[in-house]
């Protein structure tokens, strides 16, 4: 049951896997990993499903996505969507991570398959951080 806490809290948004882990580890004392794979699984649902509702919310509001394109183009245009939507999936720190990882992917028009192995491995990058920061602080503490 605690398996399954630890997925849906990895589904919300500002969670993430970085909140998710440290849940699993401490508060429900789940296996480094049943913590990381319940974790990281969790999160990639959450970024599949807001990756395949790009379209309906472009729909709803187009000048936000065209802004969204053009304000980051030159970025994009520099390191390639690709790297784009990897680095922005494996940096477990706030405002970014698996959700900002999916919208970039739809925004900057990333195919669906190459989005999903992206996403997904950025998001294991991350749930390993994630894993090595909550030993380094409980090991301080």
């Amino acid at each position: 049951m605690d398996e399954l806490k630890t997925f849906f809290i990895a589904m919300i948004p500002v969670v993430e896997l970085r909140g998710a882990i440290p849940i699993a580890l401490e508060v429900y004392d789940l296996p480094i990993w049943k913590a990381y794979t319940f974790s990281v699984l969790g999160n990639f649902v959450l970024m599949l499903m807001v990756f395949l509702a790009g379209n309906s919310l472009a729909i709803l509001f187009p000048s936000v996505f065209e802004h969204t394109r053009n304000k980051h183009h030159s970025n994009v245009a520099r390191f390639g969507k690709r790297a784009v939507v990897f680095v922005l999936s494996a940096l477990p720190v706030p405002f970014v991570g698996g959700l900002t990882g999916a919208i970039a992917a739809f925004v900057f028009g990333v195919p669906f398959k190459a989005a999903a192995l992206l996403m997904g491995t950025g998001l294991m990058v991350a749930g390993l951080i994630v894993v090595m920061l909550t030993f380094g602080i409980i090991n301080i503490l």
